[in-house]
């Protein structure tokens, strides 16, 4: 099977911040690229760090409410640093999580989860940006062609496993959501054929309904 990369699905054009970018240059720049973060990076071009929106509005909420109404919220003692930093290594979130290109969409949603994080900096071996990833194109995977996914299950999953065998088994895939029918000779089999249906990208679910000698 073929599992699309990080490398494919990555955005190589990259907004990013220098480590001395001031505050207004942080805010405008991601402004005028219509993103809500961006890696920052070193003179090396090495990602430090990750300043989003939600970095630079502790700036705003660390303020008093002219008002008197809205209580100045309490900081730890990393949050306060960030409200009153400056600049973007003052502000970001560090160190940054990164991703590898050639991570599968597996490895790099699973570090995203583990770590809580929209996007992924990608880097080469000497740790230069290459690219981002985020939750979205992760996503794209999921809008490939029911036709596609059949063929590969059909092709490779099936034939692979069983053999000439394969043609016992049917396969209809509809919206991502894949259901086996047929029979296989050995049982054992079964969730071995379940469990790489499953794998191949742009699969939804897996519905198994395959027969087999008791």
């Amino acid at each position: 099977m073929q599992h699309r990369t990080v490398a494919e699905l990555m955005s190589r054009n990259v907004v990013r911040a220098r480590r001395d970018m001031p505050f207004k240059e942080i805010v405008e720049l991601l402004r005028d690229n219509d993103v809500t973060a961006v890696p920052v990076v070193d003179e090396l071009d090495r990602p430090m760090g990750v300043v989003s929106e939600a970095d630079l509005l502790r700036k705003s909420s660390s303020q008093p409410d002219p008002s008197g109404r809205t209580p100045i919220p309490h900081l730890e003692a990393c949050g306060r640093a960030k409200a009153e930093g400056t600049r973007a290594e003052e502000l970001m979130s560090a160190p940054a999580v990164c991703a590898r290109p050639e991570w599968t969409v597996v490895e790099a949603a699973r570090l995203m989860a583990v770590q809580d994080v929209k996007r992924l900096p990608v880097v080469d071996e000497a740790d230069r940006l290459q690219g981002i990833v985020s939750r979205s194109d992760l996503l794209r995977i999921f809008l490939r062609r029911d036709d596609a996914i059949q063929d590969e299950i059909t092709g490779d999953v099936l034939r692979r496993t069983l053999g000439p065998a394969a043609e016992q088994v049917t396969v209809e895939v509809h919206e991502g959501r894949v259901t086996l029918g047929g029979s296989v000779d050995i049982k054992m089999l079964i969730p071995v054929i379940e469990r790489l249906c499953r794998s191949v990208d742009g699969v939804v679910s897996v519905s198994e309904h395959i027969a087999s000698p008791h």
